[in-house]
């Protein structure tokens, strides 16, 4: 067989999908990788909740900061209590940043003022310690509750901070728990690297200020969480006394709207990558022809005998198509063990999460396929429509 008697001719030939098949198998496996991280990340942080916040669009088209504005309120959180029979908890954030300080010991961070709901909105859970309570925001109690980062910074020899006092700003802050870690975010933010401490200790204490920056809410349950989106939005705008004529000065935004966003992102991105990946299967594709043509001009006298015997000429048609084909699949093959072995290798060195799809595995052997049919046909054809008189007369 031809194939078999040009061996490195035919690894070579092969190298172009080999490399295509695998370029494109670790595309869509690191694509679909960082989609599952984002949706799953997202998550964690309760389906659930949605998320209130000042409009940044400002009169005259200025976009403002949304801790620049101030139409969010107490009175929109009682509102939201009050008429949103969809939601379960709510809670109030205020946030600032500085300088937290314990004995000799500093560390920059952000510390945020939010209700005792908070931990159950963020799904975010108490390692030691209590969170505090209703009565600790409504005497603005000068409590808190830290994050593991701030906790490694400011107790690095692994002193229980519990019944400790640390200072921000220079207001003393005694510490009643601890919070599990949670690691990075889906924006690479360290969630851990922050203080908890009741909202109106940060608005009275901490900012010198009687507006809410972000409300945080969470429905009863996922399938709730359009009727409780639409329900804040009739209650703030009947809070903040808007006519049907004027547009909302504030955002609801839901994580299902935050993970179809990131979802539809990183798709696009994906289908980019395996898009540029997939050039190199258009040029192991031409290199089966252009191979192929070849073994038609070496084998002409071998076609002329075939014709002479009895061979039709779709015998010799298929016989070339097969052999394209043949080419195409095998390299199709070995590109699909090395995206898989290169996929897992950059998973383990790199820590990129990676998800390899039996979709796109059948989709290479698919294109593979196709590659070969279309661009083995055209050499096939050139074969079966040679003259057998003159093909064996071919020196």
């Amino acid at each position: 067989m031809a194939m078999a008697r040009n061996k490195m001719r035919t690894f070579l030939t092969m190298l172009g999908i080999i490399i295509g098949v695998a370029s494109v198998i670790a595309m869509l496996a690191i694509g679909q990788g960082s989609k599952k991280s984002i949706q799953d990340q997202i998550s964690s942080m309760g389906t659930n909740m949605l998320m209130i916040r000042p409009n940044s669009d400002a009169p005259g088209g200025v976009r403002m900061e949304s801790s620049s504005m101030q139409n969010l309120t107490v009175k929109d959180l009682e509102a939201i209590q009050q008429q949103c029979p969809s939601i379960a908890s709510v809670s109030p954030m205020v946030n600032g940043r500085g300088q937290v300080i314990y004995a000799s010991k500093n560390w920059p961070t952000s510390i945020q003022g939010v209700s005792s709901s908070f931990l159950e909105i963020r799904k975010m859970a108490l390692k030691d310690g209590i969170m505090f309570t209703d009565q600790d925001v409504a005497t603005s109690a000068k409590v808190c509750v830290l994050g593991q980062t701030v906790i490694d910074n400011l107790f690095p020899d692994g002193e229980s901070p519990l019944g400790k006092t640390v200072r921000f700003k220079n207001i003393p802050f005694k510490v009643i728990g601890t919070l599990d870690k949670k690691g990075e975010n889906t924006f690479g933010q360290d969630q851990d690297d922050i203080i908890l401490t009741p909202y109106t200790t940060i608005q009275k204490r901490v900012l010198a200020i009687t507006y809410i920056q972000n409300i945080y809410a969470s429905a009863i349950d996922e399938k709730s969480t359009d009727a409780a989106l639409k329900e804040i939005t009739v209650a703030l705008r009947q809070s903040h006394g808007l006519k049907d004529s004027q547009e909302d000065d504030f955002s609801v935004r839901s994580q299902a709207e935050l993970i179809s966003t990131f979802s539809s992102v990183t798709q696009m991105l994906t289908i980019l990558l395996a898009a540029i990946a997939s050039i190199s299967l258009l040029v192991g594709g031409i290199g089966i022809m252009n191979i192929m043509f070849v073994s038609v001009t070496e084998r002409t006298r071998e076609i002329g005998l075939r014709m002479a015997i009895g061979g039709r000429e779709i015998d010799i048609m298929f016989q070339f198509l097969i052999e394209a084909v043949m080419i195409s699949v095998a390299g199709g093959l070995m590109g699909v063990l090395l995206g898989v072995t290169a996929s897992y290798a950059l998973a383990s060195i790199l820590g990129w999460p990676i998800a390899i799809t039996s979709l796109s595995i059948i989709l290479s052997f698919l294109v593979c396929f196709v590659t070969g049919v279309f661009f083995g046909w055209y050499p096939a054809r050139k074969a079966s429509y040679l003259d057998p008189i003159e093909a064996l007369r071919y020196e």
